[in-house]
Order: structure tokens, then C-alpha cells, then sequence
């Protein structure tokens, strides 16, 4: 193999339209076969694709809430209304 340029025989992709010594039922199997395979790959990458937008949509959503959390814990108005309300009770 490799030297006169020839793919193996085992190797060799035949085309089932084509091929003298198949019936029409192994014609439909090989079809058959070929679009499960079509179809498992596609799900792999489908798969893989939704896994990474999951990721993604779970990074910005953990994003938001921690960013949340951080800016009310920032927020002192609250404090400043109750130390005004304390020093007019004071005063009163």
C-alpha cells in the first residue's frame, strides 16, 4: 500500500449505486447505516455546542448575580437616611 498509489481494499469507498454484486435490500441497509452515522455525529456536535451555551449562559447569569450582591452591599443610603432620622430625633 502506498507504493503504486492505490488506496487498500478495506480502505476503498464504493459507491452502492454503482456496485454489480449488491441487492436492492443491502443498498437500504448501507443508506440506512450511513444516516445513523450523519445523524450520531450530528448529535455530538450538537451536543458539545449546547454544553458550551450552557456554560456561557451560566458564567453571565453567575456574572449578574455576584455583580448584584457586590453593588447593594456597596449601597450605604440606607444607612445615611437612618443616621439623618437618628440626628432629627436627636435634635427633637
Amino acid at each position: 500500500p502506498g507504493e503504486s498509489g492505490e488506496t487498500a481494499a478495506f480502505a476503498r469507498r464504493i459507491d452502492p449505486a454503482q456496485e454489480p454484486g449488491l441487492s436492492p435490500e443491502q443498498r437500504r441497509l448501507m443508506a440506512q447505516v450511513e444516516y445513523a452515522q450523519r445523524q450520531r455525529a450530528l448529535q455530538r456536535r450538537l451536543r458539545s455546542r449546547n454544553v458550551l451555551l450552557a456554560l456561557g449562559i451560566g458564567a453571565v447569569t453567575f456574572g449578574i448575580y455576584g455583580y448584584t450582591f457586590y453593588s447593594v452591599s456597596q449601597e450605604r443610603f440606607l444607612d445615611e437616611l437612618e443616621q439623618e432620622a437618628e440626628a432629627a430625633r436627636a435634635r427633637a
